[in-house]
């Protein structure tokens, strides 16, 4: 397999790589820095990194797959128990670290390797196959302890190409964003994927406004962020003339890790001119669908297939959607060069997450327009309510909601109910908590914009919902 970052392993550059605040590294300092740690970690297989949002993980990732070997990421915010589980079950023989950083008891057991970003090192990289691993990335464990996808050299290599044919991703590029480096967005595409264009990444360290509109002023042409990030945009636009000046002049903002609300998407055209685009992946598949930078941004879309993948909708019974119509509801299955390989050390896990021909069985739902074009409504665990005889995706329901001006945040779920199968409850961040909007207001808001029976039947008021590190509301933590 050739490499996977070619301006690293050819003859690299003083141009630069990657930035995270102040301390940054050329092509020429990053490959010095890698091929140390490459020269450290060689045939140690698994490799576990403490994933803090600085340069030493930056270079420990790049040289562990330099090195060929496997890089395990761990979330800083990891519990001990979840912490304890992914090292008893990922075996790493060494942790890769900042000098600095002070390490949970769950790790002393494990050797420790400072990263030092300065370092020279002249590794070769060693001779790798497409099959053979890169990451094993644990899943949010939201049904269990979590599992480790194996993610081979092959899935990053073809994810990375094919959104660099939807984005017209080129080496002039330079993204800003500030997300974690333990999950495939920040990690794959927002370092690694810069990388294997030739590119550079400036990383914020932590997300602001204010540094998304100095980078952006500064030659940043890209914006990886996640929902909870645009939402904070789209409040500061109206007060901040700089940052709707930095947004009108970028070339690419993209959304993902969860859905974009379509009235963050129409407050950020309209203060700044440009459509924020979003796609949609998966730890266990990287991407599968972006709407293309040459296509039609349609918000509450995540695009069309990426080049390479096959994706269709399947019932219940698991015979294949027919109808893209926009409305007939099916799960996501996928097929491509885009997927991990196993869960480590769950064959069980493995066997039942594809169908008997190949496909991925996502678990999430989404409907399909006559021109290709995806729109997710949710988990199939969480997401699909069957009320009344319909089927009905709570995504579009919470846009519904979000659209009044009463509500601040919207999660929509399903309760049993004796009559209906399942009941609409929404559970509702009011803009003015010593004021919520009237439950039977919301639903005939929404009955208004989508059909009767989409209608939430049950409204319940939270301070704030819950939600994990890459700002995915976390539904089964709600109240029961």
């Amino acid at each position: 397999m050739s490499s996977l970052f070619p301006a690293l392993t050819g003859d690299p550059s003083e141009r630069a790589a990657v930035r995270f605040g102040e301390r940054a590294l050329t092509y020429a300092e990053l490959a010095a820095a890698a091929g140390a740690v490459a020269e450290r970690v060689r045939g140690a297989g698994r490799v576990a990194v403490w994933a803090t949002p600085t340069l030493e993980t930056a270079v420990a990732v790049v040289g562990v797959l330099l090195a060929g070997a496997a890089a395990v990421p761990l979330n800083p915010k990891s519990g001990d128990k979840e912490l304890a589980h992914i090292l008893g079950d990922s075996a790493p023989g060494l942790v890769l670290a900042a000098s600095g950083d002070e390490l949970p008891a769950a790790l002393h057991p494990v050797e420790r390797v400072d990263v030092d970003v300065r370092a020279v090192g002249g590794a070769a990289p060693e001779p790798v196959a497409d099959e053979d691993p890169a990451l094993v990335v644990y899943t949010s464990g939201t049904t269990g302890p979590p599992k480790g996808a194996v993610i081979p050299r092959r899935a990053v290599a073809a994810t990375l190409d094919a959104l660099a044919d939807a984005w017209q991703w080129t080496a002039q590029d330079v993204l800003v964003h500030g997300l974690p480096l333990f999950h495939v967005h920040g990690l794959v595409l927002g370092v690694l994927g810069p990388l294997r264009r030739g590119g550079s990444v400036r990383h914020l360290g932590r997300f602001t406004t204010e540094g998304v509109a100095r980078e952006l002023s500064g030659g940043a042409t890209m914006l990886f962020g996640v929902p909870t990030m645009y939402h904070r945009i789209a409040e500061t636009l109206p007060a901040d003339p700089e940052l709707v000046k930095a947004l009108s002049g970028a070339r690419l903002l993209v959304s993902g890790s969860a859905a974009l609300p379509v009235h963050d998407h129409e407050r950020i055209a309209a203060a700044t001119g440009r459509r924020v685009i979003e796609r949609y992946g998966m730890t266990e598949t990287l991407m599968n669908t972006a709407v293309r930078a040459d296509g039609e941004a349609r918000p509450g879309t995540v695009g069309v297939p990426l080049p390479g993948v096959e994706l269709r909708l399947v019932d219940e019974g698991g015979a294949a959607v027919s109808a893209y119509d926009g409305e007939t509801v099916g799960e996501i299955e996928v097929h491509g060069p885009n997927l991990f390989t196993e869960y480590l050390n769950r064959p069980d896990a493995t066997a039942a997450a594809f169908t008997a021909d190949g496909w991925f069985r996502t678990g999430d739902v989404a409907v399909r327009d006559p021109d290709g074009y995806v729109r997710i409504v949710g988990r199939k665990a969480t997401d699909l309510i069957k009320s009344g005889g319909y089927k009905i995706g709570a995504g579009e329901i919470e846009n519904a909601l979000l659209e009044h001006p009463g509500v601040r945040e919207a999660a929509v779920t399903g309760a049993p109910d004796a009559d209906l199968g399942e009941r609409i409850v929404a559970w509702i961040v009011p803009a003015d908590p010593q004021s919520p909007p009237d439950a039977a207001e919301l639903a005939a808001h929404v009955a208004r914009r989508l059909a009767p029976h989409k209608r939430p039947r049950d409204v319940r008021y939270l301070d704030a919902l819950p939600r994990n590190d890459m700002g995915k509301i976390m539904k089964r933590a709600l109240p029961s």
